[in-house]
């Protein structure tokens, strides 16, 4: 079980809102073609993401790195469907969310939040204000999604940030969730192929 910044379970806050759209989505009201309209190309920080902004309620302003140096990568693994997660970064009542997510079975990533501004995403104010948070779909238990194209697709990302913010390529800072100090998160868990994602992100 996790918790988000304000000390509720992010799993629990995850259900009960994927509840919700399940809800609204049977009632007609946020047709799948509204959410997928809201994708577009450009106010990215990176060239193949797609802008898809997060709520203000979950994530803080800033003006990295200037007010922040930015020295971290985060990984983790949403424990829910990609478009679910979308939609939970999008209410402010969710209290989390990170920079980038990406899909499983293609590697295709939306951009929720500028690496400018403070994704909560760690469970750790001090590593929030450092590092860029990557989501990827999938769950902790289950490898078959994480696949080579979210692999590739999410280390080619990473890799630009690394060179965007001269921050070494390297497992000290390119770093599980589990990682953090002080989170009760397990992601992205055992079955994250780390030697694979790395070679990717160094080749």
């Amino acid at each position: 079980m996790s918790r988000t910044e304000g000390g509720l379970s992010r799993r629990s806050l995850f259900t009960a809102a994927t509840g919700v759209a399940a809800g609204v989505a049977a009632a007609g009201l946020v047709p799948a073609a509204a959410q997928a309209a809201g994708r577009k190309a450009g106010t990215v920080d990176y060239p193949d993401a797609h802008w898809v902004p997060a709520s203000t309620g979950n994530y803080t302003k800033s003006n990295r790195p200037s007010t922040y140096p930015i020295e971290l990568v985060v990984i983790h693994v949403t424990q829910e469907t990609f478009d679910n997660t979308i939609t939970l970064f999008q209410d402010p009542s969710h209290a989390a969310c990170a920079h980038y997510v990406t899909r499983s079975a293609d590697g295709y990533i939306d951009q929720m939040v500028r690496e400018h501004d403070i994704a909560w995403h760690a469970g750790n104010w001090d590593y929030n204000t450092r590092s860029i948070g990557i989501e990827h779909e999938g769950w902790v238990d289950d490898p078959s999604w994480f696949t080579d194209a979210m692999y590739r697709s999410s280390a080619k990302l990473t890799r630009s940030i690394c060179d965007r913010y001269g921050i070494p390529m390297d497992r000290d800072h390119i770093i599980g969730h589990v990682e953090v100090p002080g989170t009760d998160h397990t992601d992205p868990g055992p079955n994250w192929d780390w030697d694979t994602y790395m070679s990717y992100v160094t080749a």
